[in-house]
């Protein structure tokens, strides 16, 4: 397997690479897309323009399913040397942040070199100063117009790096990449790459509300809607008064680690305790849980109509609690009008605490706080809910008008990936 080359797009303690820093992206899913690709690309090349904001300045151009994003000029400091390696240290920036948005499978810090032979063969000397290993050159035409095939290509630049470093060549499974793209106008030459989050564009599938607990399952839920083009909005049910806002807490860090897969991430927090206290006393007894569930739900669903959400997602795992069998999950989709959506419906809880920890979530999720649902958990919970038995207590609650009363107890909160405090 090839080991990535995750530092910075140029040869350690050496100058910087002779040509132009930037970042090259590869997109996956979008291609498939036929006639509405030119849609999704533009929504893509907005969501990277918007996420790298605060980073620099940006040009993107798109060109056969990659995107190449460039700081955009500025005036130099007359020091050729420090303004090449503050762009490469800002190109490196990019990349990483890049890697965060939904859609792009691959993002590589790569430089762009004129298109002739002799420019490729100087960045990839420069690219592989100073390394060691066994190395591979991979070359791509997507211009049949340049002079030498990719094989050719591949043969040149592999010769040139032997004669000066002396590296032995292994073409399976080396230490080092170097790859090579011959495109339109320029050529880029890079070592290895960072990962992408794949999937689609963030908002080509509309707009969605999470029902977000302090727990592991909620945020990986959100994670993998996003992952397939949602725009998310977040809501939280706190037990106050009858519960400190560590829960709330919890839920503003989980909303904000998550914000840097879409950015601008929305957390409404409700008061739940004294509902609570209602279901207690309407006589729900072992359809408690349930009963909470769905007046969470029907919550949601007044907020998501406010918001223009078209639907709710949960983070129930058939089976992996009382209240997520096949027959109480039927009573909560009764509930609501909107469709709930339970990405994790298939999903172990090692599978979704594997991704928890890849997304950074799993360390904030195991954090000690008192959830709401602490406050209403009967002895025995019912695994087979009838719903004319929910809709009775329903009635008794009168449940529409509960739900519309704690709509309107919202608060509203932006957690913003990067940034400290509430």
């Amino acid at each position: 397997m090839t080991v990535l080359d995750t530092t910075a797009a140029q040869p350690a303690g050496g100058p910087p690479v002779a040509g132009e820093p930037c970042v090259l992206i590869k997109l996956g899913e979008v291609v498939l897309k036929g006639r509405n690709r030119e849609l999704f690309e533009r929504r893509l090349q907005n969501n990277v323009r918007s996420a790298v904001r605060d980073i620099a300045p940006v040009e993107i151009w798109r060109r056969h399913g990659v995107m190449v994003v460039r700081i955009r000029p500025t005036e130099d400091t007359g020091d050729t040397e420090r303004d090449a390696r503050a762009d490469v240290a800002t190109v490196d920036a990019l990349a990483r942040r890049i890697s965060d948005v939904m859609g792009i499978v691959w993002v590589h810090r790569a430089w762009r070199v004129a298109k002739d032979p002799d420019s490729v063969v100087r960045a990839a000397l420069d690219l592989m100063a100073g390394r060691t290993g066994a190395f591979a050159v991979r070359s791509r035409r997507r211009d049949k117009r340049f002079p030498l095939t990719s094989t050719e290509l591949d043969r040149l630049v592999g010769a040139k790096i032997v004669e000066a470093y002396q590296l032995p060549v292994r073409l399976k499974d080396p230490e080092h990449t170097l790859s090579v793209e011959v495109d339109r106008d320029e050529v880029f030459v890079f070592t290895g790459g960072l990962p992408g989050q794949g999937g689609l564009p963030v908002g080509m599938s509309g707009r969605a509300l999470v029902l977000m607990s302090g727990g592991i399952d909620s945020p990986v839920a959100a994670y993998r809607m996003m992952r397939r083009g949602l725009r998310v909005d977040y809501l939280h049910f706190s037990g106050m008064p009858f519960t400190g806002p560590e829960s709330i807490y919890k839920a503003y860090a989980l909303v904000r680690e998550l914000d840097r897969f879409q950015g601008g991430s929305r957390l409404f927090v409700v008061p739940f305790g004294k509902a609570q206290q209602q279901i207690k006393s309407s006589g729900a007894d072992r359809l408690a849980v349930i009963a909470q569930r769905r007046l969470m739900l029907r919550t949601a669903q007044t907020l998501a109509h406010r918001l223009g959400g078209a639907a709710l997602i949960t983070g129930d795992s058939l089976g992996q609690v009382s209240s997520q069998t096949l027959a109480n999950m039927t009573a909560l989709d009764d509930a609501v009008d909107l469709p709930i959506l339970r990405p994790l419906v298939g999903m172990d809880k090692v599978e979704i605490m594997d991704t928890a920890r890849r997304i950074n979530t799993l360390a904030i999720s195991e954090l000690p706080d008192e959830d709401c649902c602490t406050l209403l958990a009967p002895r025995r919970a019912e695994t087979r809910a009838k719903i004319e038995d929910l809709r009775q207590i329903d009635k008794r609650l009168d449940a529409d008008e509960l739900a519309e009363r704690l709509a309107d107890s919202i608060t509203e909160h932006r957690p913003a990936y990067g940034e400290g405090g509430s």
